[in-house]
């Protein structure tokens, strides 16, 4: 289980804390969509959950490792950044090959792994080649691949389809369901709101700071009474953008 309790941060300028006092509780096996506007907090909190920002005040904790124990909470954790970053001069398969002896894998396991997700990720053909000769969608293919090489027990990804193509965004949303079916957990963000509705287990919706709900898609239609309203009307609704 993740346990997000309290978290808050503020940057130095700002009036208002870009988290405010955020609790989010998230099971093994379950798919969390993590909703809102631009500059709602939604990438705070998650480089504040993958151990790249400390809170101001609140805890973390994954399994009851809390992410105080550095190294310990970073061994079970993946993380894919919304724009990631490399060594240009690698190849894909020297990046995965770091990303590999980081994490001890054993050299069998590593060369079956990024074959088997090159496949999945339609980049097999590609590791090879130096990674600055990559588009923005082959590196977020890269990223994606190195935070699932380790098999962790939780993936963290922020804004996973943003440049994928079609058949690589289709294999990425199976390969999650299969993650989750697992037991491990998924908490990702995303603006493409069909891609929450169809994949999600549990939703959580942050505007301002301020988590405004957490939970099923269908129990936040049944809150809102109707069983017809579709996830972006409900959405629009909570913000206040539909305003």
């Amino acid at each position: 289980m993740l346990e997000c309790i309290a978290l808050t941060k503020r940057y130095e300028g700002k009036p208002k804390p870009a988290v405010d006092s955020l609790s989010l509780s998230i099971e093994g096996g379950e798919i969390f969509g993590f909703l809102g506007p631009n500059g709602a907090g939604k990438s705070t909190t998650i480089r504040m959950i993958v151990s790249l920002l400390a809170p101001d005040s609140g805890t973390i904790a994954f399994d009851g490792v809390e992410s105080t124990a550095s190294l310990a909470y970073k061994r079970i954790i993946g993380y894919c950044a919304d724009e990631p970053t490399f060594y240009e001069k690698m190849t894909g398969r020297e990046h995965l090959t770091f990303i590999a002896d980081i994490h001890r894998i054993e050299a069998g396991e590593r060369r079956e792994r990024i074959q088997a997700l090159g496949k999945r990720l339609l980049l097999v053909d590609e590791l090879d080649d130096a990674i600055s000769s990559y588009s923005h969608g082959m590196k977020q293919k890269l990223s994606i691949i190195a935070a699932l090489l380790p098999r962790p027990r939780l993936l963290v990804l922020d804004e996973p389809m943003v440049g994928l193509d079609p058949k690589a965004s289709f294999n990425l949303k199976s390969l999650l369901k299969e993650y989750a079916r697992s037991g491990n957990t998924v908490f990702f963000s995303t603006h493409v709101l069909e891609v929450a509705e169809q994949l999600c287990t549990k939703l959580g919706i942050i505007a301002e700071g301020k988590l405004l709900y957490s939970g099923s898609f269908e129990a936040l239609r049944l809150q809102n009474g109707s069983a017809d309203l579709s996830l972006e009307s409900l959405f629009l609704s909570l913000t206040g953008d539909g305003q």
